[in-house]
């Protein structure tokens, strides 16, 4: 599968990048000495990072089943590395906050439009038998480039201080896995990630595409049961990790000093992502033995009993919860990328990805947004984890309800 190989490669460089720079964005903001965020200012970086993309990216979805994917992802890259460059460039002249977070913004919308790219191609390069077992392995090297890169950030840091240089310097590292990404994408084939042009494939002008491509993609999820049960789950764990992640910044913010807040704050990341990681490698045949329904309500229940297990909010105990929690929550999102990739017919596939990713982040923008008025400013509120755990107890209804109207076909 050597189309498959250059994918992987494709993703590798590029969610390295991703990487590297959202961890020195943190750094430059969250965990830098002269912009010391509150609350409500972290849920307003989240906010203006992930917020406006996520709500227009399902018109621009509409390209993904549009247009060869092959020049999708190399004008994405092309773009991402200029925008990177702007970036750097302002933290070099010492710009705010918002000036910074709005480049980052255009950097971190046109990533996500290249990891859906990657997504939606994945089942043009392997065998259909194939594809639970691909994307699995695809999500966890993935993975493991994004720590990679994230952890990388510790060096640069380290080097060249804490401040506005060192952040500029992470950003600018960055152009170098972009720029890789971008020479990766050119070696493919034109039309050989699709889309396929089948009955299914919306008419009209591009524009007409482009504009109803989110009620295209909505149409699309709320026709197919597998995907939209399996959406409604990752949505809860989703809400969930947004309560959990300001819970843990704020507490780790009122107890430490900034330089060993990133430490203890990078911990808890590598234990979430490690947990996701595990998952990857266990889903397919996790997926295989009791199907895809079963997989992701077994992953909703647990995660329901261990959000209860850390509600005391012991820092030690929050850690492993997250690592719990990472697994659970990757597996019901492999069990929900799978159900895109063969349950979604091609012209309509890169949509529901777009709406996917919008859920994704809307869902934990919101829950951040919400916590932060909330919050108490130790952090320390044992009810808003409760609260989580009342989150997937109803995401676990909702996926039980609406998955059992599907085919049997979606327990493969």
């Amino acid at each position: 599968m050597p189309d498959f190989g250059r994918l992987l490669a494709v993703r590798i460089a590029s969610q390295s990048g991703d990487g590297l720079f959202n961890a020195g964005l943190a750094s430059a903001i969250l965990f830098n000495p002269d912009r010391a965020a509150t609350p409500s200012e972290m849920a307003g970086s989240f906010a203006v990072l992930f917020l406006p993309y996520s709500l227009l990216g399902p018109f621009a979805g509409a390209m993904l089943d549009r247009w060869d994917r092959r020049y999708v992802l190399v004008g994405a890259n092309a773009a991402r590395l200029a925008l990177v460059a702007g970036v750097g460039m302002l933290l070099v002249l010492g710009a705010g906050d918002y000036p910074i977070l709005a480049g980052a913004l255009l950097v971190n919308g046109v990533s996500r439009f290249v990891t859906s790219g990657l997504s939606a191609a994945l089942p043009h390069v392997v065998p259909r038998e194939q594809v639970v077992t691909m994307n699995a392995v695809a999500t966890a090297i993935g993975a493991i480039a994004t720590f990679v890169g994230a952890n990388f950030m510790l060096l640069p840091r380290w080097m060249f201080g804490a401040g506005d240089t060192g952040a500029a310097t992470m950003i600018f590292i960055v152009i170098v896995p972009v720029a890789i990404s971008l020479f990766l994408a050119l070696r493919f084939r034109p039309h050989s990630l699709g889309p396929d042009d089948i009955a299914s494939a919306i008419h009209g002008s591009a524009i007409y595409a482009v504009a109803t491509g989110l009620l295209h993609g909505v149409k699309a999820v709320l026709a197919t049961p597998s995907v939209a049960a399996t959406l409604s789950g990752l949505a809860a764990h989703r809400v969930v990790f947004g309560i959990n992640t300001m819970l843990m910044l704020v507490i780790v913010r009122h107890t430490t000093a900034a330089v060993a807040g990133l430490g203890i704050a990078a911990v808890f990341i590598a234990a979430t992502a490690s947990g996701g990681f595990i998952a990857n490698l266990l889903t397919p045949t996790i997926v295989r033995r009791v199907g895809r329904f079963a997989a992701a309500n077994a992953a909703l229940v647990a995660a329901t009993a261990i959000q209860l297990a850390g509600s005391g909010l012991v820092l030690v105990v929050m850690i492993g919860c997250g690592f719990l929690l990472g697994f659970a929550g990757q597996v019901v999102k492999l069990c929900a990328d799978t159900a895109m990739q063969i349950d979604i017919d091609d012209p309509l596939r890169g949509h529901v990805f777009a709406v996917q990713d919008s859920l994704f982040w809307v869902s934990f923008v919101g829950a951040t947004a919400v916590t932060a008025t909330v919050i108490p400013r130790d952090g320390h509120s044992p009810a808003l984890a409760l609260a989580g755990a009342g989150i997937y107890l109803a995401g676990l209804v909702v996926h039980t309800v609406v998955g059992r109207r599907g085919p049997a076909g979606h327990r493969g």
